[in-house]
């Protein structure tokens, strides 16, 4: 029986999961290199945290639904 390092029962998970820290760190550095101060940082790392929220509502009211 072949073991992965992901243990998760769905087949795909770990490349969603790698998709998903990859897209967070990218989102970290960007909000925080435009930061205009520390308060501004903190809540660039919030939104960091998500960001898949904001992609999903803007592509909703692209789509126009």
């Amino acid at each position: 029986m072949k073991k992965t390092k992901c243990k998760h029962e769905m087949a795909g998970s770990c490349t969603g999961s790698a998709i998903y820290f990859f897209g967070f760190i990218g989102a970290v550095i960007y909000y925080i290199s435009t930061a205009t101060g520390f308060w501004a940082g903190v809540l660039g790392f919030l939104k960091a945290i998500v960001w898949p929220t904001f992609l999903v509502f803007e592509a909703l009211k692209f789509l126009g639904m």
